[in-house]
């Protein structure tokens, strides 16, 4: 039986479609490759999400392909800051009340600048985290933007 997250109950009241994917958590591999494997998914359409910290002191996200980088000065240029910086793992939970491996873009306890790479507008549907190991939220690219107020953006290396 699937259990709604909080990323999913915001979904429902913002009368957004999604479905919730459930994959088998390995511990020791939170990658989003690992993710699309277990899940049986095309890795181009499984997203990760990724807090960064800019120059000066602002959080952003960046959504980008299980399989990309991060550029982090296209980041740092999107929201307008001089540079990009990942944040320290240990205070992922506290900034957005999700751990590692389960960090969604939807429901974070602050709502932060979010770009999701533009590679994401020709595709039909991506999956992201539903704030919780195991479960991927499966929507169309523009509904995410619509329901995290969120920006396309070419952030990912190469």
């Amino acid at each position: 039986m699937i259990h709604k997250t909080n990323a999913a109950r915001v979904l429902d009241r913002l009368k957004i479609a999604y479905d919730l994917v459930e994959y088998e958590v390995d511990e020791s591999d939170l990658s989003a490759t690992h993710v699309a494997h277990s899940a049986g998914l095309d890795i181009r359409f499984v997203y990760k999400t990724i807090v960064c910290v800019c120059v000066p002191q602002k959080y952003v996200v960046g959504v980008i392909r299980g399989d990309a980088e991060l550029d982090l000065k296209a980041l740092a240029g999107a929201c307008g800051a001089k540079r990009a910086e990942l944040i320290n793992l240990r205070d992922l939970e506290k900034l957005t009340g999700y751990i590692r491996g389960g960090c969604s873009p939807i429901a974070m306890k602050k709502q932060f600048e979010t770009f999701i790479d533009d590679d994401a507008q020709n595709l039909d549907y991506i999956l992201v985290s539903a704030g919780v190991r195991g479960k991927q939220l499966k929507l169309a690219p523009n509904d995410l933007v619509k329901a995290i107020n969120a920006r396309f953006a070419k952030i990912i290396r190469g």
